[in-house]
């Protein structure tokens, strides 16, 4: 499934900084990001390629170097280059940072910002267990439901600004897989990240959404208020998920998305719904306005994003929005950032 992030732009180094104790490496500045690279290799203000965490890099010459730390192989994906979260004396690298030189196919004119995550065949990776534990496969999403990947504060850093003066919240980012359900004039859809699922008996999402009655509430709901389009989006999280990061006994799914006729719901029209329905939404951490003020920097934000989950274990991270929705200045699509913890990617890569 083809992703919406620029898991590979072109981008200019906006600092570099020594590490102490290392003669042939430091730190390259990009975006929000920074990484390890060889000392000399990049100067301020040089373009580069910036490849994200969470790149699948194909296997060719350009990034042989990298079989030793981040080869990987797998009936989903096949053979490439998984690209994580590592620590190198004593910094944390995060993804890769290589010179345009090292891409001919790359236009000589290309400017910052520009995408060339397909120009170059690098994917989002998927592990197995997201791929494998949906069910039967029908089709791809309905029309209503849209893709759930969140923008990293890193990847943007200038989001913030978009924060200025608006009321904000913060929900904890749970650590399971994403799963969505749909009300709409050709029936109930039951879906995965990426896929509609058949009711067949194979989907252990499916089971339990008709074990909680999830259909006649959103059937009920939709009627009572007169509304054509229903979509309710969450995570769906449960022993045999994600490793069970969250430390749960029985699956649990929290809301984290409401959609009304095709438009997102505020923060207490979405845990209205919820509770409507009977489904527990994500937890909300803060209620606050204008975010940039109380968190000028992705660094600030990074440290608001540590923690654990009530059962222990380093929480993934957390979500922002604004309560009432608001298009994105970078994409249209509301306004929605996520803020993923250091020391879970350290501990989980």
């Amino acid at each position: 499934m083809k992703s919406n992030r620029k898991l590979a732009s072109i981008q200019k180094v906006r600092d570099i900084a020594p590490i102490e104790g290392a003669d042939r490496i430091e730190l390259a500045h990009v975006l929000g990001w920074q990484c390890v690279v060889d000392k000399g290799q990049f100067q301020k203000g040089d373009l580069c390629v910036y490849f994200e965490i969470d790149s699948f890099l194909p296997e060719t010459p350009a990034f042989a170097f990298l079989r030793a730390s981040s080869y990987r192989e797998s009936d989903i994906m096949g053979r490439g280059y998984h690209l994580r979260t590592m620590r190198m004396r004593g910094q944390l690298s995060q993804g890769l940072i290589l010179p345009l030189s090292a891409f001919p196919v790359i236009p000589a004119d290309a400017e910052p910002g520009t995408d060339v995550t397909a120009l170059l065949g690098v994917r989002k990776w998927e592990t197995e267990e997201r791929a494998t534990t949906g069910g039967t496969v029908i089709g791809p999403l309905p029309p209503d439901v849209p893709h759930t990947d969140e923008t990293r504060i890193q990847a943007m850093p200038a989001l913030l600004e978009a924060f200025r003066g608006r009321e904000y919240y913060i929900s904890t980012k749970m650590d399971g897989s994403s799963h969505s359900l749909s009300l709409d004039e050709t029936g109930f859809h039951v879906t995965g990240h990426n896929y509609e699922y058949k009711d067949d008996g194979s989907s252990a999402f499916y089971e339990f959404v008709k074990k909680k009655g999830y259909e006649k509430a959103m059937r009920q709901f939709a009627k009572n208020s007169g509304i054509r389009t229903l979509t309710i989006q969450g995570e769906f999280c449960a022993p045999g998920i994600q490793g069970n990061r969250l430390k749960l006994t029985k699956p649990e799914w929290y809301v984290f998305t409401v959609r009304m006729n095709g438009q997102r719901m505020n923060l207490q029209e979405m845990l209205g719904i919820a509770a409507e329905i009977g489904a527990p939404t994500v937890p909300i951490e803060e209620v606050g306005r204008d975010l940039p003020a109380r968190y000028p920097t992705v660094e600030a934000l990074l440290a608001r994003a540590e923690g654990t989950y009530p059962n222990g274990g380093p929480k993934e991270g957390i979500v922002i929005r604004p309560t009432q929705p608001v298009p994105c200045p970078a994409t249209g699509a509301p306004l929605s950032v996520k803020v993923v913890s250091n020391r879970y990617l350290l501990k989980h890569s």
